[in-house]
């Protein structure tokens, strides 16, 4: 399992699990419930108290994840697959551009 706490403009708004059977989860903090509710971090993910669950990584974190010549680079860099999109994640998007970031729970990415 593989967690990555997400900020939003550099506040702790949620959790971001990749489970052991590949399944994922994104909560959003309770003090940031109570303090954002209108923050979310994405349209598609309004700010509730329900987890979001998917069976792949969630279409607005995936388009955090470098593409092209810069996602070859990413990759051959920390030895990551391609098809590792959590790994990618949490290698390549501490420093977003953009009000998110992601920060790894786990100090191993594979």
């Amino acid at each position: 399992m593989r967690q990555a706490r997400i900020y939003y403009d550099k506040i702790f708004c949620g959790l971001l699990t990749e489970t052991n059977d590949g399944d994922f989860t994104f909560s959003y903090d309770a003090y940031y419930i109570d303090k954002y509710p209108e923050q979310f971090i994405t349209f598609t993910m309004p700010v509730r108290k329900q987890e979001y669950k998917e069976k792949r990584l969630f279409a607005f974190f995936e388009g955090l994840i470098p593409e092209g010549w810069l996602l070859d680079i990413a990759s051959k860099s920390w030895k990551i697959n391609r098809n590792d999109r959590m790994g990618l994640l949490l290698a390549c998007c501490q420093n977003c551009i953009g009000a998110v970031s992601v920060e790894s729970v786990n100090e191993n990415y594979e």
